[in-house]
């Protein structure tokens, strides 16, 4: 039997690495293609100010990129060590996409960069441009296949489990590859990374224009930023909303934990704008809901239901005494492998195999588990509601914060007075930080979501972690925090010195505020009588 301990400071230090890197993720996805953006225009213009952008971002670019590398290489490595059990349960399906990222995105991305970094003066312009997008094709390559193993363990398909080995066993990679939530994820995190990049540009060009330096470089990024960034921003949200109709199919209990439902409801259901989950009581504390909008948001229609816990638990037990049988055959199966009847008995159970695990934490013999240990098992199946409800509104208010944002700045941009409004040049800078933090949430929301499972359905978490000592966990885990906080505090301090030093050519902010301001309003006029 695991110890639970174990099993949570496992799945601590595993958050924890998890969430230091995917600091650094979205920033390399979102500045490689507003790098290859920059390059084109320089490329397709020839001027010099749009090859000194895509050299000072591009320096911004590797310095994220490298500390990106060094936080998320330890945590491939964390499957070995502290989850040996998921390993070999599911390492044939998920070794594939990790080590197809390794040999073809990773290494074609590291190759690229640098011919990008070295080959400007080396390379003609075409040459280099291609350079460069084959760096942003890498990075998102990356992606694609890091989120492909991961939605295995969200909705796995495209493979079986062999009762012999004991093991699951990669039956189709296309369908690993092209399934809905594969392919719904890969999209809407790699936006939300052009949406990070894009404000991140955005904010260090308005501190440019705040004091004054830099200036042409820092307009024209801010406008290439932000035209880049509404886009992306309503791409987001719009596929955001695509992710969350194919994982409230995919999993119920992650759909009822996102909007607070302990009890089913006809329809058409109301939309839990605010509440305070409680766990224990199985209700919700002060909530303030919208009529109706539930049925309109999740299943885009006025007549639709979503099941809450209270139905989703009653079908865990049913699950659960399915899944029995199943672990019976099995552990027949490990000892008396030709056992046709075993076999026959596994077949017919086989779907409720993971909830028949759920209950072995609390009966190791699960031909005797009482009704007790049956509904404790089946209350496992129900995640932490309280986390999950608040990252998931974070989210989205965060999204809706940066649209509207977006759109402000693509309005003063166009109009050429965006140094006017100094105010909102302010809120550029502070806006750096939000893409960051709706990241973090959302992967909050998936991960949390899933429990208590590692792959859906199929393998428990309590079953997943290596057996370590207590003492071992906690030496590991404050290692590794510490670690990653020098990680975060190096790629700090690069940053911010590398945009107060800004670009290489001298800085051309000797154009006074006064010369600004009267573009501005000149633009503004010009805009006016176009109009």
């Amino acid at each position: 039997m695991h110890d639970i301990t174990v099993v949570d400071l496992s799945r601590w230090q595993f958050a924890t690495t998890a969430l230091y890197h995917f600091l650094f993720v979205p920033l390399t996805l979102g500045l490689s293609f507003l790098l290859a953006a920059m390059e084109t225009v320089y490329v397709t213009t020839g001027k010099q100010i749009y090859r000194d952008m895509a050299q000072f971002w591009g320096k911004l670019f590797l310095i994220n990129f490298a500390l990106g590398v060094a936080t998320g290489l330890t945590m491939e490595f964390e499957f070995g060590t502290n989850w040996s059990f998921y390993s070999s349960f599911v390492g044939d399906i998920f070794g594939a996409p990790l080590a197809i990222e390794g040999l073809m995105a990773f290494f074609l991305e590291a190759t690229f960069i640098g011919m990008m970094v070295f080959g400007w003066e080396r390379l003609k312009r075409g040459q280099h441009l291609a350079v460069t997008y084959m760096v942003a094709l890498g990075s998102n390559l990356s992606a694609l296949w890091i989120l492909v193993a991961n939605s295995f363990m969200q909705t796995p398909e495209g493979a079986s489990f062999n009762p012999v080995t004991m093991r699951m066993e990669l039956g189709s990679l296309s369908q690993l590859i092209f399934s809905h939530d594969a392919q719904a994820k890969f999209v809407h995190t790699s936006i939300a990374g052009y949406v990070t990049g894009a404000i991140f540009v955005a904010g260090v060009s308005a501190w440019y224009l705040l004091r004054n330096r830099h200036v042409e470089l820092a307009r024209r990024s801010f406008r290439m930023a932000v035209l880049f960034g509404v886009l992306s921003t309503a791409g987001v949200i719009t596929l955001g909303d695509a992710l969350g109709f194919v994982g409230g199919q995919a999993q119920p209990t992650k759909l009822a934990a996102m909007e607070g439902l302990w009890k089913s409801e006809s329809a058409p259901m109301p939309f839990n704008l605010v509440a305070f989950p409680s766990q224990k009581d199985q209700a919700n504390h002060g909530q303030v809901q919208v009529p109706y909008a539930l049925s309109l948001l999740v299943t885009h229609s006025m007549d639709g239901t979503v099941p809450g816990f209270d139905k989703l638990e009653q079908q865990a037990v049913e699950r659960i005494r399915g899944g029995i049988p199943a672990v019976e055959a099995l552990q027949t199966l490990s000892s008396k492998p030709g056992d046709v009847d075993a076999l026959a008995q596994f077949r017919a159970h086989e779907k409720d195999l993971g909830f028949g695990f759920l209950v072995q934490r609390y009966s190791q013999d699960v031909s005797k588990a009482t009704d007790a240990e049956i509904s404790t098992a089946a209350r496992d199946t129900i995640p932490q509601v309280a986390p999950i409800f608040w990252s998931f509104r974070v989210m989205v208010a965060m999204g809706l914060a940066m649209l509207a944002f977006f759109v402000l700045a693509v309005i003063f941009s166009l109009r050429n007075d965006v140094v006017r409004h100094r105010w909102f040049l302010k809120i550029a800078v502070w806006m750096i930080p939000v893409p960051f933090l709706a990241c973090e949430m959302g992967w909050l929301v998936a991960e949390l979501g899933r429990q208590p499972w590692t792959v859906y359905e199929l393998l428990p978490t309590w079953m997943s972690a290596s057996t370590h000592s207590v003492g071992y966990m906690i030496f590991s885990l404050v290692g590794f925090v510490g670690l990653y906080t020098v990680f975060i505090i190096a790629e700090m301090y690069l940053m911010l010195r590398a945009i107060r030093t800004g670009p290489e050519r001298p800085d051309d902010g000797d154009r006074d505020s006064d010369s600004l301001l009267n573009d501005s309003v000149n633009g503004g006029r010009l805009a006016g009588a176009e109009g």
